[in-house]
């Protein structure tokens, strides 16, 4: 069965985790088998173990966003030893487009991306959409080298087409602005709306744990209060050094907030993001307190960059201590 192998940098695990399950029926089916460095058990040798399913694996994943790209260790030594296995036929690299960056220009530009057009995932109004397109890669560049003749390894595997793929094999040059008008209805509007706030959710955890982890004596809370409602407080050497809430609102407040305090109120915030759209992509607009204090522009945010707006400003007083 193919191994999959996810190379990409851990400001992206919630989207990492997003796609595993989308990959769930390939997984069931026996069709792939799934590792990425969140598998390593205590006490193995972590560089090890990601070198040696770099050298091993089928398929590598290359969720490609610009913290993929900044990291040092994904671009120089799992992307660089990817494509050399790629180009001998030894594994099919795919890069995966999750955010918005500039790629076109690095050693799989080349390649025939995934989702269709080297649209970046969080870019979809239904982002499932998007990591089905992904899902359904996998499964392509997976039956294929089931079905590949052994005696074939030196030949470099291309991935197959899917529908609405544009991007030419052995990457011929094509124009990037592809993008058409679109209308968005109150449907697409609140599932983006409760996608951005369970994004949110989840990045505010695992920001937490990083945060620990980097800094002796930091410890960090998060509760998940219901469906609409999570609360995190930040100590350091035992003391409560900051705290927040983010909610889904109602009537006037028919965002997702942000309160500095711990609270079940919803009638006070210090900062509300509203789902809002233009004629290609739907994003996330603040009230405008936080652009206020700090001089930046917030008009136009992505998920990523409400979730850093928000993180932001719970993080912004251990900072200053």
């Amino acid at each position: 069965m193919p191994s999959v192998f996810f190379s990409y940098s851990h400001a992206d695990e919630a989207l990492r985790d997003q796609l595993e399950k989308q990959l769930s029926l390939l997984k069931r089916q026996g069709i792939i088998e799934v590792w990425h460095d969140r598998r390593i058990s205590a006490g193995q040798d972590f560089g090890q173990e990601i070198d040696r399913h770099v050298e091993t694996d089928d398929i590598i994943l290359l969720l490609v966003s610009a913290d993929f790209i900044d990291s040092d260790y994904c671009y120089n030594n799992e992307m660089a030893r990817a494509m050399e296995r790629h180009e001998t036929g030894e594994a099919v690299v795919i890069p995966v487009i999750m955010r918005a960056c500039e790629w076109h220009g690095a050693p799989f530009g080349k390649l025939n991306a995934t989702p269709p057009d080297g649209r970046p995932v969080t870019q979809y109004p239904d982002r499932d959409q998007a990591l089905l397109e992904v899902a359904q890669a996998v499964r392509a560049a997976a039956e294929t080298l089931r079905s590949r003749n052994s005696k074939t390894t030196n030949q470099t595997i291309s991935l197959p087409k899917l529908k609405q793929a544009t991007i030419a094999q052995g990457g011929g040059p094509r124009s990037s602005n592809l993008r058409i008008a679109k209308q968005f209805s109150e449907r697409d509007h609140d599932a983006f709306k409760i996608d951005s706030f369970e994004f949110m959710a989840k990045f505010f955890e695992n920001s937490l744990v990083e945060l620990s982890e980097r800094n002796p004596g930091i410890e960090g809370r998060f509760r998940r209060i219901d469906a609409n409602r999570f609360s995190v407080r930040i100590y350091k050497h035992g003391k409560s050094v900051g705290q927040c809430t983010v909610f889904l609102g109602e009537h006037f407040a028919a965002g997702i907030a942000y309160s500095s305090s711990e609270t079940l109120e919803s009638n006070a915030y210090n900062e509300l993001l509203s789902v809002d759209a233009d004629e290609h992509a739907m994003y996330l607009r603040p009230l405008g307190m936080a652009s206020m204090r700090t001089g930046n522009d917030y008009s136009k945010l992505s998920q990523e960059g409400a979730a850093e707006l928000y993180w932001s400003l719970l993080i912004e007083r251990l900072q200053d201590r």
